[in-house]
């Protein structure tokens, strides 16, 4: 872990107000899963204790970092239930439940968390697990080959803010990997090249996957294909120079055009991002937030065992304005977009 780690630990007075709030959500019938909880429920964030909400708060506002995490969130493992063998089994636990309540509440407080309709069915909280004939996949489902380094979503103009990874079970010790923009040293000339709208990022095989297999008729499986067919052409840092952001997916991209040099600054990026990753374990009852336009993320191989004891982390995209997804909704919901 880097020097430059932001994290917080709750105290017993904070657990035991985060499951008063939770309770209180239960008796009111209302599911972080549905869109309409963000809405109807927003005003209960202000009843998160003071120091975790202005610990996020701070994150938000300061950039101080790529990434914080939050620890000692309540998980009764035995209560969990086995880890699910696919994102889509039906039902979950009480316990399960209690904890998307508390993912819910944190991303509240970080901006507008939506959802992506061409992932696991517009969920708003959705499970990440590994998936049985899915190992060698470039996607959070995979397991026994590296997730290799990406911007979550990097294809997308509407592409998240934050990327939430709640830990209900890591046991192995499963890492998340992280790189940081603001470690990079990069010679000028490859800066340069990286600066200029020289990429093409395609969206990722899940966001087509998932519909040719669940909903071949969504209106937006063919806004993905057009998306992978005609990429828009854009820059890899963007933003101020000397402090710029950061969006790539690697397996999914290419340099426009035949671009040796383009080819080759890419190349000394990933170099750079490889030697600088920290690998980060969210443990159960930990809260990562990434900073989706800071950091880069990916995760290390392990061998799933599919017998319910798997890695089970509960994932939350946020986005600090969601006016700008106003020609891209899905739904009724301005929270599912495409």
């Amino acid at each position: 872990m880097s020097a430059d780690t932001v994290e917080y630990l709750l105290d017993d007075k904070e657990v035991d107000a985060i499951l008063a709030i939770a309770d209180r959500v239960r008796a009111l019938q209302e599911d972080p899963a549905d869109p309409g909880f963000y809405d109807r429920c927003w005003h209960i964030r202000e009843e998160l204790p003071v120091g975790l909400r202005r610990f996020l708060e701070d994150f938000r506002r300061t950039e101080p970092a790529e990434m914080c995490l939050v620890h000692g969130f309540p998980v009764d493992d035995a209560a969990l239930g086995p880890t699910p063998g696919h994102w889509s089994a039906a039902g979950q636990s009480p316990a399960a439940g209690e904890v998307e309540i508390f993912l819910a509440l944190c991303g509240m407080v970080l901006g507008e968390p939506f959802a992506w309709s061409t992932l696991q069915g517009g969920r708003m909280i959705q499970n990440i697990v590994p998936i049985k004939g899915d190992e060698r996949r470039q996607s959070g489902h995979g397991s026994q080959s590296p997730l290799e380094f990406h911007t979550e979503d990097g294809f997308h103009p509407l592409r998240c803010d934050y990327l939430l990874l709640f830990g209900l079970r890591n046991q192995d010790g499963v890492a998340t990997t992280i790189s940081s923009v603001r470690d990079l040293e990069l010679a000028a000339e490859d800066e340069e090249l990286l600066s200029r709208p020289g990429f093409h990022i395609r969206p990722d095989d899940e966001h087509l996957r998932q519909l040719e297999l669940r909903q071949p008729g969504h209106p937006a499986l063919e806004l993905m294909r057009r998306m992978r067919s005609e990429p828009e052409a854009v820059p890899v840092l963007i933003g101020d120079r000397r402090s710029p952001y950061l969006r790539i997916d690697r397996p999914f991209m290419s340099c426009v055009g035949d671009d040796p040099a383009a080819e080759q600054a890419l190349d000394a990026l990933m170099a750079e991002l490889e030697a600088k990753k920290q690998d980060v374990v969210v443990g159960q009852g930990s809260l990562l937030v990434v900073d989706n336009y800071l950091a880069v993320h990916g995760r290390s191989p392990f061998l799933p065992r599919y017998d319910g004891t798997d890695r089970w982390l509960k994932k939350l995209t946020v986005s600090r304005n969601l006016r700008r997804s106003i020609g891209n909704r899905a739904t009724e919901s301005r929270r599912v977009i495409f």
